[in-house]
């Protein structure tokens, strides 16, 4: 049987400048996301759902997309079946443009010690054949577990503008938050003096003493800096490996490398006026919280612009449906985002986020929850403050969220902040769990 061929590396990008810039995607999706335990038993924190019909890894997807970067690598590493059967359906193009591809590459310890990635440049490093057998100026390399919306090419415009080496995307933060990020301090123009490891001390931004630069973990190298800089950390015995943690800090001050600042960022078909939406769901609360940003009015996060969409995997999903219109047995939700394939059987949604296929009996009530796809809400359960992860069976008359000691009791995951978890996709059992 003859090989599998492999798309040719021509990355292509037409900038807003009249320079034409190649460049090469490579997202790093392979983190474990331990905070977001029970919803990473058994996926990468990139592939958790998100939104009722997306995953997380779609932002950053969707991102370079609408950007004009059509050839990307997906890195991944820890529990990635999820996430690669995620991408083979709606995110792997055809082949029959040959500068155009999503590919996703599974780690495979091409390493000296054969080991597993040990930090962002290591991950870098052992696929270094892709990015220097590619025809690109400049590489993006970013993560695949943030939430947030944003037009990569104003990035590599300014990246272009500063004739720099490397751009660094920062978003402003309160100086109270310091301590929780990794800081960048950089001059009126941009240009990085330094980094500062979670200091709550660390320098404020430039003109404004109340804000300070959190790196976002997203970059744009140069080429040819880049793989420089990947060997000389690899001959470094001291080295984390790590773009944050050891090579940036090494540059700053001493070769042009420069802030992007994430706040001048402006979608298409967003209001001049709107604020750049970035969050970091690293945690079952900010995660929630996330969540339930979509159901305001007027979102910070508009899923509804046609000019910049978020880009998913395509269900032949039918509408969704609510059925009876009696007293004490009425099918509706009130401020909540109901996908693909929904009945409301009688049941009431009230400020939640339903996943394709769920279903809600006569009598259920659901209120401020994060419920998956082919969930199913018993008649009369109650279910409040809580995600429910794929395929979970709420039984009759079950209540959810009223008694967070018993809920506990149960097995079930609850936050400091009392919102309970039951679940986590298990591939290996396809049968939906009964819970009771």
């Amino acid at each position: 049987m003859p090989k599998k061929k492999i798309p040719e590396q021509e990355p292509v990008f037409a900038g807003e400048g009249a320079l034409r810039i190649r460049v090469l995607g490579v997202v790093l999706a392979g983190g474990k996301g331990t905070r977001l335990f029970p919803l990473t038993r058994e996926r990468a924190k990139p592939a958790v759902p998100f939104g009722g019909k997306y995953r997380i890894i779609d932002f950053v997807l969707s991102n370079f997309i609408n950007s004009g970067i059509n050839s990307i690598y997906v890195l991944t590493q820890f529990r990635s079946q999820s996430l690669l059967q995620h991408l083979s359906e709606g995110w792997q193009f055809s082949g029959l443009l040959k500068s155009h591809f999503i590919i996703p590459v599974p780690a495979q310890m091409r390493s000296e010690d054969e080991t597993w990635y040990q930090g962002t440049a290591d991950a870098i490093l052992q696929n270094i054949n892709l990015v220097q057998q590619s025809d690109t100026h400049v590489v993006a390399i970013f993560g695949g577990d943030h939430i947030y919306r944003m037009n990569i090419a104003s990035m590599i415009d300014f990246h272009m503008a500063r004739h720099a080496e490397v751009t660094v995307a920062a978003i402003p933060v309160p100086q109270k938050h310091a301590a929780e990020f990794g800081v960048i301090e950089a001059n009126e123009d941009g240009r990085i003096l330094a980094f500062h490891e979670k200091n709550a001390d660390a320098p404020t931004m430039p003109g404004d003493p109340t804000q300070v630069y959190a790196s976002m973990g997203n970059y744009i190298f140069s080429k040819r800096t880049l793989v420089d800089l990947l060997k000389a950390d690899a001959n470094d015995p001291g080295s984390h490996h790590d773009f944050g943690k050891d090579i940036l800090p090494k540059l700053a001050g001493n070769a042009p490398i420069y802030a992007y600042n994430f706040r001048a960022n402006r979608i298409p078909g967003e209001p001049e006026d709107s604020i750049p939406y970035w969050r970091d769901v690293g945690t079952i609360d900010a995660y929630y919280e996330a969540n339930m940003d979509l159901r305001s009015v007027k979102p910070e996060l508009n899923l509804y612009n046609r000019q910049w969409p978020l880009r998913s995997t395509s269900y032949p999903d039918p509408p969704a449906k609510f059925i009876f219109d009696e007293a004490q047995r009425r099918g509706e939700a009130i401020d909540s985002i109901v996908s693909g394939g929904c009945i409301l059987s009688g049941g009431v949604v009230r400020n939640s986020i339903l996943g394709r296929g769920v279903r809600v009996h006569t009598g259920a009530f659901v209120e401020g929850c994060v419920i998956m796809d082919n969930c199913d809400i018993g008649r009369h359960a109650k279910v409040r403050r809580a995600i429910l992860d794929k395929n979970v069976r709420v039984a009759e008359d079950a209540l959810i969220g009223y008694d967070l000691d018993a809920d506990r009791a149960r097995g079930w995951h609850v936050t400091d902040s009392g919102i309970v978890v039951i679940g986590g996709e298990r591939s290996t059992v396809p049968v939906a769990a009964l819970v009771v």
